[in-house]
């Protein structure tokens, strides 16, 4: 792990060194002791959750309205303002999803680079928001 990468996660993106670990190199024909070539990734879990040493990419701007569509709905049903929705997708260009949960308390930090920390406060403090950008963002 880089000290970037540890700096912006707070150490949450290490790679666990345990049995799964060892069983999705060992699939892919490689060990501990290995080093891959620069070109080449290797899939060292079955799961994608950033503590496990998953990566995150922004996908904003490929989002197909579909998948902003459901995320809305389904923190609307459960009223409550600030929500973390997690789906399951082939490629989010595409309207295809499994909901896998709702988070009331969603994680602010890592979400760059979209502003996600500062728009929280924007809408806890909408009064702190010039004008012409509160009525850009309807807030």
């Amino acid at each position: 792990q880089t000290r970037r990468r540890l700096a912006a996660t707070g150490g949450e993106s290490a790679i666990p060194m345990d049995a799964e670990t060892e069983r999705c190199l060992a699939a892919a024909g490689f060990g501990y002791e290995d080093i891959p070539a620069a070109d080449v990734s290797i899939m060292v879990r079955k799961t994608a959750n950033l503590h496990t040493g998953g990566t995150i990419h922004d996908v904003t701007g490929i989002l197909h309205p579909a998948l902003i569509d459901a995320a809305v709905a389904a923190a609307r049903a459960i009223e409550i303002p600030v929500t973390g929705i997690d789906f399951i997708v082939k490629t989010p260009t595409e309207p295809d999803y499994w909901f896998i949960e709702a988070n009331e308390r969603p994680g602010l930090a890592n979400h760059e680079p979209q502003p996600t920390a500062a728009r929280f406060i924007d809408m806890l403090f909408p009064q702190t928001v010039p004008a012409p950008v509160r009525k850009a963002l309807q807030i």
